[in-house]
């Protein structure tokens, strides 16, 4: 089994499938990239307002082959050359996920490779390992995206707290639902950042969510509600709706509360570093928003290439570089975790 863990250079071939991405790449040393190829589904789910996991399973098992043979390609690699095969086992789409680990298990057994299970939260952070070549933890991140939301206090590589986390809608699930309900379509996200430039941010003040006692959760379930009532209300009353006015104060809450909750955790942990990551984190206004925040905090901020905020492979061969390094290994046993929690294995 090649598992020399002292030669000079290290090559993990990475796997991504847990929603509407079929991905692969291969990373050098945990930190340089020599491919990163990325099959998206978005214009076939845009048909459908959002993701259809069945559709998304099927067209994994379509791509996935394919995908992976461009990425050794690029990276001028053959299997013989690497030294494990790393794949998102969790969270995600169930029948998204085993489409990649079904894989991954098969080209490690085929090759006599090691298999390291990565969770997929665990890859947007180390992301910013990828973007960012002086990056070390610890540093505390904000990983928000189309299904997740989470704060979380780096402490070492595959060290993990969970600081604060959404308790009903992900931030990048409110953004699609809003932007549907203003009629700009799906992906929502990409969208209100764009039309929200043409706004008036403080045009209409919607509600900023406070979770209980909890300093770092989250909640946007009442912020969309309280969009949609707004948009009721003015259809009942005749009255024409400000696209862009809308988009833009519904965004401005968003950010307010992202940072806000933060900014808050930084000055309590007296974090020196800090960093975003996911699909949410290529956001024009919020990726502003928390460089002035640091900076007037004399904090460093960190944060990916738009490339690497969203679904990509390139960020699990990362992380599955630090898991390697550390020993950990996975066996055929290994299986999809749909509700997979950051630090369980």
């Amino acid at each position: 089994m090649s598992e020399n863990i002292e030669k000079k250079d290290i090559l993990i071939l990475g796997i991504e499938t847990s929603c509407d991405e079929t991905a692969a790449a291969v990373i050098k040393n945990g930190r340089e990239i020599l491919s990163n190829v990325i099959y998206s589904q978005i214009d076939l789910h845009t048909l459908y307002g959002g993701v259809v996991p069945e559709i998304a399973s099927r067209k994994h098992i379509d791509k996935i082959n394919q995908v992976i043979e461009e990425a050794l390609k690029q990276a001028n690699t053959e299997l013989k050359d690497l030294d494990a095969i790393a794949v998102t086992y969790g969270p995600g789409l169930v029948g998204a996920l085993l489409v990649g680990v079904a894989e991954a298990k098969a080209i490690a057994f085929g090759a006599n490779l090691p298999l390291v299970g990565v969770h997929h939260i665990e890859g947007h952070i180390c992301a910013n390992f990828l973007a960012s070549a002086e990056l070390e933890p610890p540093f505390m991140c904000l990983v928000v995206s189309g299904g997740h939301t989470h704060l979380v206090n780096v402490k070492d590589y595959g060290e993990y707290e969970i600081l604060g986390r959404t308790f009903d809608d992900a931030a990048g699930e409110a953004f699609d639902k809003v932007a549907r309900a203003i009629g700009l379509g799906y992906p929502g996200g990409p969208k209100i950042d764009k039309v929200s430039c043409e706004g008036n941010p403080e045009a209409i003040h919607f509600p900023r969510a406070k979770v209980g006692d909890s300093g770092y959760d989250f909640s946007f379930s009442g912020l969309k509600s309280a969009v949609l009532n707004y948009l009721n209300s003015a259809e009942m009353k005749g009255e024409e709706v400000n696209r862009a006015d809308v988009a833009a104060s519904f965004q401005q809450a968003v950010v307010d509360v992202l940072v806000g909750n933060s900014m808050d955790a930084v000055e309590k942990y007296q974090a020196k570093k800090f960093a975003i990551a996911g699909g949410v984190a290529s956001n024009k206004h919020l990726r502003a928003a928390f460089e002035e925040a640091c900076k007037n905090r004399g904090v460093e901020f960190f944060l990916p290439l738009p490339i690497l905020c969203t679904d990509n492979a390139a960020m699990i061969g990362c992380a599955g570089y630090y898991e390697f390094m550390k020993g950990v290994r996975s066996g055929y046993d290994l299986n999809a975790v749909p509700n997979l929690r950051l630090g369980e294995r």
